[in-house]
């Protein structure tokens, strides 16, 4: 968690957009910080709030949110939040989602799967502001870092969350998105700035004709249901600079996507967002690196890992109570122990011994899972930048990277060969782990 004497100062300057906050948002922001926070918050005005927003939400709009030097904290109160305003929202179970999202966000809070809630109002909650830096798109990849991040991963799936457990998440979403993609190229067939020809793609896509294909081929791989995050990407895994455990180090953030899912696409995605990198200055706001795809030899590292910590998480019912800290230790081993973070320009300084994570019967299987969903995670993402293309306010280039997504699905729906269901193939397949 991140400390009360935390200061404006000490954060990392670049994750800061350059305009200027309207006065209009400094008296929200100032409002809602009044009302929902305690001690030196209620006696600072407008003009005294460090308010600036941070760059990277391409869902929601983020803004830093901090008392100023001559009003330290008086007791537990934060010295610095993170508030989070909801982007658009559609559809008649919109509200209904969101406020899963904060039941969630609010459990995972308390395992340490997550930031601290200060408090939920409509239209957005205030979140712990953690001093840290989302990863960069190569670290994803990282030695030391992607046993972690299976591992954080693991921890989550491992949950028992009282929401609903059947795997109808994936397929109501697409099934909305797709419904809103149609009404809202109906209404409006062209949108300004965006070549026809990438609209055309778009357009006339035969969705409804993938979907029913993606069904068949993920009943055939029998992916285990687990809770899942979804959308686990680098701009939603931190690294905390201030973290002195392994476990502290990486946080994972925006929970909006969590639900109970097959256990495939989560990790099929995490792949995916290897090749996609979204800090790009200008339009369209992201760069595309399909060799960063990794090879199997990467996969089976992030998946033993993934393994370890998920068996001795089961095994341990006393994890989420505990905190998981010394656990996620004995997990990650002797290697990734040694591991440490240079606070002064936020790199990770190697260990002299790499860790290895021991091979798992069950790891076949994961492969042929990933195989599958890695089409199901593009064809997700190409239809929630559809709709967001239409009703987002955020830049970015939501019809191109629609198109991208589509590419690529086509892609690696070409390379998954009839073989792939082979008697052979299938019998790893269905072998529950």
């Amino acid at each position: 968690m991140a400390s009360s004497s935390s200061s404006y100062q000490e954060v990392d300057l670049h994750i800061f957009g350059e305009e200027e906050i309207s006065c209009e948002m400094r008296e929200r922001a100032y409002g809602i910080c009044r009302d929902y926070l305690h001690g030196a918050w209620k006696q600072i005005a407008p003009h005294d709030m460090v308010v600036k927003q941070i760059c990277g939400g391409l869902s929601n709009l983020l803004y830093y949110c901090a008392l100023p030097p001559t009003h330290p904290p008086k007791s537990t109160e934060p010295s610095e939040v993170l508030l989070r305003i909801y982007g658009q929202v559609h559809g008649e179970d919109a509200l209904e989602s969101l406020l899963t999202e904060s039941v969630i966000f609010a459990l995972l809070s308390e395992r340490r799967l997550g930031p601290r809630l200060y408090g939920v109002f409509p239209g957005g909650r205030l979140e712990q502001f953690i001093p840290a830096r989302s990863l960069l798109t190569e670290e994803l990849g990282d030695r030391e870092l992607s046993p972690l991040i299976a591992s954080k991963m693991a921890r989550i799936h491992a949950l028992n969350v009282p929401i609903s457990k059947e795997p109808s998440w994936l397929w109501n979403t697409m099934e909305k998105w797709l419904k809103s993609g149609q009404e809202l190229f109906s209404k409006k067939p062209n949108i300004d700035g965006i070549p026809e020809h990438i609209l055309d793609r778009v357009k006339k896509f035969n969705y409804r004709k993938e979907i029913d294909y993606l069904r068949k081929i993920i009943a055939k791989v029998q992916s285990p249901v687990v809770f899942s995050h979804n959308d686990m990407q680098e701009g939603n895994i931190l690294l905390n600079t201030q973290g002195k455990t392994p476990d502290d180090r990486l946080s994972i953030i925006d929970f909006e996507y969590c639900s109970y899912n097959y256990r495939g696409f989560d990790i099929a995605n995490h792949f995916c967002e290897w090749m996609y990198e979204y800090k790009l200055p200008v339009y369209p706001y992201y760069t595309v690196a399909k060799e960063n795809f990794p090879e199997k030899d990467k996969q089976l590292f992030f998946i033993r890992a993934y393994l370890e910590a998920y068996e001795l998480a089961k095994r341990r019912k006393g994890v989420s109570s505990s905190g998981g800290s010394n656990e996620e230790q004995t997990v990650l081993g002797d290697g990734l122990r040694s591991m440490s973070v240079n606070c002064n320009n936020n790199t990770i300084t190697q260990p002299n011994v790499s860790y290895s994570p021991p091979s798992h019967p069950a790891e076949e299987k994961i492969l042929s899972e990933v195989q599958v969903f890695t089409l199901a995670a593009h064809l997700f993402w190409s239809l929630w930048s559809i709709v967001q293309g239409q009703v987002s306010t955020i830049p970015f280039g939501y019809m191109e990277y629609a198109a991208v997504r589509l590419d690529h699905y086509l892609e690696e729906k070409a390379n998954l060969r009839a073989d792939t269901f082979s008697k052979r193939k299938l019998d790893v397949i269905t072998t529950e782990t």
